[in-house]
């Protein structure tokens, strides 16, 4: 089988590469260029994408003896990754852009690209795992990337490839030492990759400009001035230029985003709780869509926000009606739904958050 190999120059991906040679696929490895204007170097596990990591990957690519080349996606990425982000962060809400550049970028562009030229399926080093095309959580529970995969249909998973889901990290950074990649101790990246510096609200504030707002509480009583809505989000508690807690005495949290009017309502702890989300834009793994409601688990962030959850589609959107509260939720996060089962949870669908 002809495989292609997305190697971002970490850990994973070596090891995902390595493994497809083991596996006695004809393999060669590309790397995506995202910026059109990539750090020198990455400090530490700040950012990715940048010179030092193509160089890395290409240094593992000699070593496994396998093809390499680099792909300029930077226009793409900026289109459907970057500016996605920013104009989402405008309208109030809270988006995940590693799902983005999932499902537009890694297993759409860059997939397409490669069945194009003749490649069988796509490999990364996620940490999830595909069994008879169904989607499942990896071994590892703590490094679990299929929250982030859930977008993907189920044409896109038949041609994806994830060989390190079956396997803890410490194991793959042991093998990459074993195997003699350099990369084997490289630290993981934790930031999004293109605000290397960390500092989200500058990175928005740069682009969105100055869009003048209140914070008001749950009665409407202004409490502060703010310079725009992409410097909040559902849950914050830290950063609202508000003169402390509330009258008794608890902190407050952002529980509402208006970006029309630009208001920003600040509550207490239990004004975040949810008990019903609808989603937009459902996606569903198995590519088909249920005939009637089913149980399941929802996951709303990348790590936690799990509770149990009855999901029906009504009118092309996923309804849900959650069997605990969840808190800090707001629209433009993904929502990916989960079957238990004895092998692993199935990922079954997606739908980004619109309520």
């Amino acid at each position: 089988m002809r495989v292609l190999v997305a190697m971002s120059g970490g850990v994973d991906s070596s090891v995902a590469a390595a493994r497809m040679v083991d596996a006695g696929h004809d393999v060669v490895g590309v790397h995506l260029a995202l910026s059109s204007a990539p750090g020198t170097l990455r400090t530490g596990s700040r950012g990715c994408c940048s010179k030092e990591d193509a160089s890395d990957a290409r240094r593992v690519a000699d070593i496994l003896g396998i093809p390499f080349y680099v792909w300029d996606f930077a226009d793409r990425f900026r289109e459907d990754v970057i500016d996605d982000f920013v104009e989402s962060y405008a309208r109030g809400e809270t988006p995940n852009p590693c799902v983005r550049c999932n499902e537009r970028i890694k297993f759409s562009a860059l997939a397409a690209r490669a069945l194009a030229l003749g490649f069988d399926a796509v490999a990364t080093g996620h940490y999830a795992r595909l069994s008879d095309g169904r989607l499942r959580r990896a071994v590892d529970a703590d490094k679990d990337q299929s929250y982030v995969l859930g977008v993907l249909t189920a044409e896109q998973l038949r041609h994806a490839l994830f060989p390190i889901g079956d396997t803890a990290k410490p194991q793959i950074r042991a093998e990459a030492a074993e195997r003699g990649l350099a990369v084997a101790d490289k630290p993981d990246s934790h930031d999004i990759c293109f605000i290397p510096t960390g500092d989200t609200k500058a990175f928005l504030g740069a682009r969105i400009g100055v869009r003048p707002g209140a914070v008001v509480d749950a009665g409407g009583t202004v409490l502060a001035e703010h310079d725009g809505v992409h410097g909040f989000t559902i849950g914050q508690r830290k950063g609202l230029g508000i003169p402390g807690p509330g009258d008794d005495g608890r902190p407050r949290y952002v529980t509402a985003i208006d970006a029309e009017t630009a208001t920003v309502r600040v509550g207490p702890a239990e004004d975040l709780e949810v008990w019903e989300l609808t989603g937009e834009r459902p996606v569903f793994t198995s590519g088909v869509e249920p005939s009637g409601p089913i149980e399941c688990q929802v996951q709303v962030r990348a790590h936690g926000g799990i509770t149990d959850t009855v999901a029906e589609l009504r009118d092309g959107k996923l309804a849900l009606s959650l069997r605990a509260p969840l808190r800090g939720v707001a629209p433009g996060q993904t929502m990916v739904l989960y079957r238990p089962d004895p092998d692993g949870d199935e990922v079954i669908a997606s739908a980004t958050i619109a309520r």
